[in-house]
């Protein structure tokens, strides 16, 4: 049975007379305090953070005066007691709070100033378990829940971006916080903790290796209100978890107009698909639409990379996303601002071609400081009409795959390069994706069909309008190898490709009639390998 509500009304405007302050992120503390204590407003605080008051020169109670009990077991015990969650709890109104606060010389508490002990940082920091354990705040917690339950009577104050704000309502109030006011403190202050514990269970699994624990939460911080979402009558929001990992969230821009939903969403895409091309072996350059690539390439620079990108489909790639797995120079920039352009993502940039780049005032460009590890851990997250479908990130990478040749023919060096090429950027292709390559640039690519027939016949087709964009006598195609992200239920797909003039296959297998598939590839001197593993992307 829930727990029965008395009808007390909560009241407009509270005085902030005392204040809680009890912080491990001691920014703008000081100046925080200052004000209020210049208005009027009792200090009151815990171990570290009253020294830092004290030392600043103000006056302030410790903890303890309070519940006369002193901070024991390591700081881990200073305020759990009555005293202070009475404070905090207690109904003012409530003519039975209000006696047992008497009764019990609990003095009211009407503004907390509380953020928690950095676990998420020293988590992501690779500490000892033990380390991380310490790192739990308990305290923090439970004041920061207390008050924001009774925001009725309290004010919870979880981060120091609101300090301003919070001083100026109280200017505004004579002394005083709406109700409005402090719901919306509480809420933060809730969503604080919720992310908080999100991440605190989120590394007992991880820790344990349960990899679909019973309760499951996701957290993150809003960075960004965009101005709308996919389409402009959606709103949207963008929030980072404090992942590192190197990509859209972690980024520096450096120049351009805000993102929007799909810049994040496309450039997340192209960053995460030239992650998994080696810098040391050679320059890549992807170019994203729609979260599918129009066009990847290796060469011996980038501005030969991005050159044959484009050339893949030239239409497409008008309003696209950039991508490349080096640092951006004069050379490459140069060219790429020669087509309309959304974003570049580099892991840096020259300062010669941030100049360059800086001549197109919406064009963002974006530097990580790396490339994301297409072999690390991690899960990804769908929502459902009810409910969250929770998977483990496709790590698995091509040049750690058993390749087993199925046919006659083997595939010739030049072609299991261009064989392993396709078959990294079909992982990153929706499905039913195709991908053609030659000569380490991909020359053709069907995307998001529902049959692998109809995905190869657009790439081919594709191939054909990019041929006589180009002045070529014959598409690209002819002499390329072709990658399907999922095995040929029918030969029917296969021989599609082989008219296109692919003389090389590279697909998952493990089709009902993958011998028929063979019988074809064979009939037709195609040289055919297996992967044995599949890269739906939906």
């Amino acid at each position: 049975m829930a727990v029965a509500a008395k009808n007390i009304p909560a009241p407009d405007l509270v005085p902030i007379r005392r204040a809680l302050l009890s912080v491990f992120d001691k920014t703008r503390l000081i100046d925080f305090a200052r004000a209020l204590a210049a208005a009027g407003v009792e200090l009151v605080s815990t171990g570290g953070t009253a020294k830092a008051i004290a030392e600043a020169g103000m006056a302030v109670r410790d903890v303890s005066e309070l519940t006369g009990f002193p901070e024991i077991m390591d700081g881990r015990v200073k305020t759990l007691h009555p005293s202070v969650h009475g404070a905090l709890l207690g109904v003012r109104d409530d003519p039975e709070h209000a006696a047992a606060m008497r009764d019990h010389g609990i003095e009211p508490i009407d503004l907390v100033v509380s953020n928690l002990y950095p676990f998420e940082d020293v988590r992501r920091s690779g500490a000892a378990y033990a380390s991380i354990v310490e790192n739990i705040d308990i305290g923090g917690p439970a004041m920061i829940r207390a008050a924001a339950k009774n925001h009725a009577y309290v004010a919870i104050v979880t981060d120091p971006e609101d300090y301003a704000s919070v001083l100026n309502a109280i200017e505004m109030n004579f002394g005083s916080l709406s109700l409005d006011f402090r719901k919306k403190l509480a809420a933060k202050a809730f969503a604080r903790t919720a992310t908080y514990d999100a991440a605190i269970s989120g590394w007992f699994a991880e820790a344990l290796e349960i990899e679909h624990p019973t309760w499951r939460a996701f957290g993150g911080r809003l960075d960004q209100v965009m101005r709308y979402g996919e389409n402009p009558h959606q709103s949207a929001g963008f929030y980072v978890d404090g992942d590192k990992r190197p990509g859209v969230a972690t980024a520096r821009q450096l120049q351009g107009k805000q993102l929007s939903y799909n810049n994040i969403n496309d450039t997340d895409a192209a960053f995460e698909l030239v992650g998994e091309f080696d810098p040391a072996r050679s320059a890549t350059v992807a170019i994203i639409k729609h979260a599918n690539p129009c066009g990847v390439a290796e060469g011996a620079s980038l501005k030969a990379a991005y050159a044959k990108a484009l050339a893949c489909d030239p239409v497409s790639a008008f309003g696209g996303v950039v991508a490349m797995n080096r640092t951006l120079e004069a050379e490459a920039a140069e060219e790429i601002v020669k087509t309309f352009t959304e974003v570049i993502i580099a892991p840096g940039a020259s300062d010669e071609a941030i100049r360059i780049v800086a001549a197109k005032k919406n064009l963002r460009l974006l530097v990580t400081g790396g490339l994301p590890d297409p072999r690390a851990a991690g899960s990804t997250v769908k929502s459902v009409s009810g409910g969250l479908l929770v998977q483990g990130r496709d790590n698995a990478v091509v040049d750690d795959l058993d390749l087993n040749v199925v046919t006659r023919r083997a595939p010739t060096p030049a072609e299991m390069a261009d064989l392993k090429f396709a078959f990294r950027v079909a992982k990153h292709v929706k499905s039913n994706a195709i991908v053609y390559v030659r000569g380490g640039a991909t020359v053709g690519i069907g995307a998001g069909q529902m049959s692998r027939v109809d995905s190869s016949r657009i790439a081919a087709r594709k191939a054909l309008d990019a041929a006589e964009a180009a002045g070529l006598a014959e598409p690209l195609t002819k002499g390329s190898v072709v990658a399907s992200d999922a095995f040929f239920p029918f030969a029917d797909g296969l021989l599609s490709a082989i008219e296109a003039g692919a003389t090389a296959v590279i697909q998952p297998g493990g089709s009902m009639r993958d011998d028929d598939v063979i019988a074809a590839a064979d009939a037709h001197g195609i040289a055919m390998v297996f992967t044995g593993v599949r890269h739906f992307r939906h």
